[in-house]
């Protein structure tokens, strides 16, 4: 069949590239990680909170159990790998059996600040796994806290946890010991005790002896290995499976030691998906000149990109990644993913800087890599961070004793 012509010029017509406001922005203000905690510290009688997740059901004792990277359409495609988690599906957010949107970008630096702090990316202002700092120029690696800043400096906002502390809450993280003082539990976990132990059966245990320590407990545990799996060996490897059916026995156990009166509640940080080794789906922007021409700063990571053009080549730039990407990618200004409310409802001043000039996201299974900036990061087989809903569908699974 011939291929429709342009009646102006005469040549096929060029495929017109993804409008921005047809990307699926998260459900900030009633379904996204940032409104659980304040959904369940309200249902606790923590005052200056409000539900924001309708559909959940008050409880006195919390235990939230995030597993970075379990996405809800990954339980979903491995029912033999998690018979447990699978059997928890139709409970999830409040028993309508649907998921919950992690936020834009979903990784986990943002993430996790959005649970812990109750606002947008927007707002915390960890918009993404590296962003510019605008006082220094620099990319700011904000997993790894490098260049170092100072944490209240960079978020300042109380953390739920300590407001909920405050509040005559028994308040506590049990995660892996390494994790205790970094930066990044700081300004996103931090309030109450922090109890650290290197097994995933010892976190179980002890996030139970912790719902039990107060009439009222707010209880936080985490388990990073599926993602790292995932990253590694991708989520359609041995590896990646046998780390999920460890998580399904994890959750099993935490659920069957729940004390009188509580709520576990199971999700994630972002889901992931596995992009192919080679130049069609890994497009390496250090070789290519078209996408580099009037970039300073490349930030965040392979399917959410935060790129900083050089003074005056904003527009030039927006332009050009338009064209050559626009198929594959959602690519808007800062100001208009702003609008769109991909960051949130509001952007602080302090957060609008460490914006890219131009933000993609990716629509198809790509990834814009760098092959000399970030050669770790370009060798991984799993990725995230936009807003596809393999990446940004996360599960809210329930059991209550």
């Amino acid at each position: 069949m011939a291929q429709p012509t342009s009646v102006a010029h005469g040549w096929p017509d060029e495929p017109e590239p993804l409008a921005p406001a047809s990307a699926p922005v998260p459900e900030y203000g009633s379904g996204s990680l940032a409104d659980l905690l304040p959904t369940l510290v309200a249902g606790q009688g923590v005052p200056g909170f409000e539900a924001r997740i309708a559909e959940l059901t008050p409880a006195d004792r919390v235990c939230v159990f995030l597993v970075d990277g379990l996405g809800w359409e990954q339980i979903k495609a491995h029912p033999d790998e998690a018979p447990y988690l699978a059997s928890l599906l139709a409970t999830s957010r409040g028993g309508t059996g649907r998921p919950i949107t992690a936020g834009f970008p979903a990784t986990t630096a943002t993430s996790l600040a959005s649970v812990g702090t109750g606002r947008a990316p927007g707002t915390h202002g960890l918009g993404g796994y590296t962003v510019r700092d605008p006082r220094s120029g620099e990319l700011m690696n904000q997993l790894k806290w490098r260049p170092w800043t100072a944490p209240k400096v960079w978020q300042p906002y109380p953390t739920v946890f300590q407001l909920a502390h405050e509040a005559g809450i028994h308040a506590a993280q049990v995660s892996s010991p390494i994790f205790a003082q970094t930066p990044l539990t700081q300004v996103a976990l931090s309030g109450g005790t922090f109890h650290g132990h290197l097994s995933g059966e010892e976190r179980m245990d002890v996030a139970a002896e912790q719902l039990a320590g107060g009439d009222r407990s707010l209880v936080y545990t985490y388990y990073s290995e599926l993602d790292g799996a995932g990253h590694r060996f991708g989520i359609d490897s041995d590896a990646w499976r046998g780390q999920l059916m460890l998580v399904d026995r994890l959750v099993r156990r935490l659920a069957e030691q729940l004390p009188a009166r509580s709520a576990l509640y199971v999700t994630a940080d972002h889901g992931m998906v596995d992009v192919p080794f080679d130049e069609e789906h890994r497009i390496d922007v250090d070789e290519d000149w078209e996408l580099r021409a009037g970039v300073a700063l490349l930030g965040g990571e392979g399917r959410a990109r935060h790129v900083y053009a050089v003074p005056g080549a904003e527009a030039d730039v927006l332009t050009c990644w338009r064209e050559v990407l626009g198929e594959q990618f959602w690519v808007a200004g800062r100001d208009e993913a702003i609008e769109l409310g991909w960051f949130g409802d509001t952007v602080d001043e302090r957060v609008y800087g460490r914006i890219g000039d131009v933000v993609a996201a990716a629509h198809e299974d790509v990834a814009l890599v760098a092959s000399v900036g970030e050669p770790l990061e370009t060798q991984m087989t799993g990725m995230h961070g936009s807003m596809t809903p393999a990446e940004q569908l996360v599960p809210l699974l329930e059991v209550r004793s």
